[in-house]
């Protein structure tokens, strides 16, 4: 056995030391084990969890604190001595009297920052006594514990219930600073094996490579919330990764929030009534996960990617749910704003956790979400320069960020749009938070206001028009323009633009072909005609002239339809004489006329990517999507 760590004072076996430290039997009963049986005992020493009925001799030879308090009391025969603040009681000061007495154990991770502690405690140093119990515990620190990382983990446990005196004796220090340094060289070590050369023959990392620096990870999860919080301030301050920080703090919230806690799995219903006291912050389980979750907010690596997106809302969720602080939330959110374009529609859906009559979901946290995710697209292009360093890919342009939230706002809006308890005020700020130019095409949109006006049939004329503004009809693609024409749900207007604008892309369809007629006329009587329409006449009267417009923009679109049915025929013909000629020749000069009309060049791919079963296969061939 390494010296260090075995105290060779007697001749005890080893085996039987182990199982006498694990019996928890009256203290009493445990000295007798190992104290002098013939010499009475003269001093009577009170721990917390025990009394020890011990001797002064071994006991004042090597303790200063021991010494001091039987001299003070030098007349009474059997002295009584309290000690019940000594650190780690009864468990630690047997190990201690043990030393005393010179009987052999063994000093370990799970015992030295005990030894430490009572050594200081009971002044067990050089000074009484040489090769004392502070300096063997002091030695095994240093030389064994500080060069192993699990080591350490395993002594800062130990510290949890040492505290403050663990951290005075700067024991906690020393195993933070190798904690972080280890990891820190590990992963140095890892990266020089994930060095690779490019085809341009450049040097860069490779990322796919598995990183077997952090296998640390996983240790650290055991650690109590605010010795973690410090381990993982000092790895950042070392520069540990930003991946791996994040890929920790990920472990350890699943420990501490997933697999503890009945917030996670709100299947069971047996939950409801935690969730109630969770609420209202009556429980001591919510302060712990409470501080938990906002501690991991505040350690959260600055770089993006560095936690995915979905543990992002997860901790929000929470921190929803636990009532954190607003700061922790508004930090959460901004986080998830600035990358909103990878996020998914069950990323989106955070339930609310309020009073009865509130919404299902909890609208306006993902307001300000949306709200974070419209300013960030400027204040983001100064910061960009920095990454140009880093192997991550460029940024990508944030017309196509803005493109992939448009869609993923309109199927939330259309989640959330059943919700009777939905205020038209909420609903309507969802959908307003982009900029005009974020949908290309309003099908979405249409659709969840579709399903807004069905869940909601009291909702009031003026209401209905203040909704139906928010779509631009003109971005309807054929299908969507289809159903909105024959929906009754939308005031009357609507239906009319929607008409109107369908008549003008088939107009529009046929002049491509037809380049001699010009659809202008059209469109300038159509703005005169609505404008003054709307100003000039009673209500009675705008609705009767809204209806006749309506019947002849009908009837106008029914004829267009017939006149793209009979060209959609000829281009088929067209392409029956071209199988029947086998000349290449012919072919493509055909082909290349085809191409300047642009007519049917690449249309059936865009046009409508679903047609219903109901619209006729020739309109989505035909119109491409505007």
């Amino acid at each position: 056995m390494d010296k260090n760590n075995h105290l060779h004072h007697h001749h005890h076996h080893h085996h039987q030391q182990q199982q006498q430290l694990s019996l928890p039997k009256c203290s009493r009963q445990r000295c007798n084990e190992w104290i002098f049986r013939d010499v009475p005992s003269d001093i009577t020493i009170e721990v917390s969890g025990g009394m020890f009925a011990l001797h002064k001799f071994p006991l004042v030879s090597r303790s200063g604190r021991i010494r001091k308090l039987v001299a003070e009391r030098r007349d009474s025969e059997n002295s009584r001595i309290e000690l019940l603040s000594l650190p780690g009681g009864a468990e630690s000061f047997e190990l201690a009297a043990k030393f005393c007495y010179g009987i052999n154990f063994e000093i370990t991770s799970g015992n030295v920052a005990q030894l430490c502690c009572v050594s200081d405690y009971l002044e067990m140093t050089e000074e009484f006594s040489k090769d004392n119990l502070g300096c063997r515990a002091e030695e095994y620190l240093e030389s064994v514990v500080c060069k192993n990382l699990e080591m350490c983990v395993e002594v800062l446990q130990q510290c949890e219930n040492l505290l403050p005196l663990a951290d005075e004796l700067k024991i906690v220090s020393r195993c933070i600073d190798a904690i972080a340094s280890k990891a820190c060289v590990e992963q140095i070590a890892s990266s020089f094996s994930r060095l690779e050369y490019s085809s341009s023959g450049r040097l860069h990392m490779n990322r796919q490579a598995k990183c077997e620096g952090d296998w640390w990870i996983e240790d650290l999860s055991a650690l109590r919330i605010d010795l973690y919080q410090r381990v993982i301030t000092a790895m950042k301050c070392r520069g540990v990764r930003p991946e791996s920080i994040g890929a920790s703090l990920v472990n350890y919230a699943q420990k501490e929030l997933t697999k503890k806690s009945s917030l996670w799995n709100p299947s069971n219903q047996q939950q409801q009534q935690q969730k109630v006291e969770l609420v209202s912050g009556s429980s001591t389980t919510a302060a712990h996960e409470r501080l938990v979750v906002e501690t991991i907010v505040s350690l959260l690596p600055v770089e993006k990617l560095a936690v995915p997106i979905n543990f992002l809302f997860g901790i929000l969720r929470s921190a929803v749910m636990l009532d954190c602080s607003v700061s922790s939330r508004l930090d959460l959110e901004r986080r998830i704003g600035s990358q909103l374009d990878i996020a998914t529609l069950d990323d989106l859906l955070i339930p609310s956790f309020r009073h009865a009559g509130d919404t299902l979901f909890d609208v306006d946290t993902v307001h300000r979400i949306l709200v974070n995710f419209s300013q960030q697209d400027d204040s983001d292009e100064d910061m960009d320069d920095a990454s140009v360093f880093e192997s991550e890919s460029p940024p990508s342009p944030s017309q196509t960020a803005l493109f992939k939230v448009s869609k993923l706002v309109d199927n939330y809006l259309a989640e959330i749009a059943p919700d009777a308890n939905l205020k038209l005020s909420k609903f309507m700020v969802i959908a307003e938070t982009l900029p005009a130019h974020a949908r290309t095409v309003h099908d979405g949109l249409y659709r969840a206001i579709d399903i807004y006006l069905k869940a909601h049939q009291g909702l009031s004329d003026p209401d209905k028009k203040k909704l139906s503004k928010l779509i631009d009809f003109q971005k309807l693609s054929q299908e969507a323009g289809a159903h909105a024409a024959q929906n009754e749900r939308l005031p009357l207007q609507s239906i009319v633009q929607v008409l109107y604008f369908e008549q003008l892309r088939l107009r529009n369809a046929l002049c491509t072909s037809y380049a001699d007629e010009d659809p202008k006329p059209l469109h300038q009587s159509w703005r005169i005609s609505s404008g003054a329409l709307s100003a000039a006449m009673s209500p009675r009267d705008n609705y009767a002239s809204l209806r006749r417009e309506n019947r002849e923009l009908k009837l106008e679109l029914a004829r267009l339809r017939m006149r793209l049915n009979d060209l959609e025929k000829e281009h088929v013909h067209m392409k029956r004489d071209m199988q029947k000629s086998h000349s290449l020749n012919f072919m493509s000069s055909f082909s290349r006329k085809i191409g300047k009309l642009n007519f049917f060049g690449h249309s059936s791919s865009r046009g409508s990517s679903s047609p219903s079963k109901h619209s006729q296969r020739t309109d989505s061939k035909v119109i491409e999507r505007t």
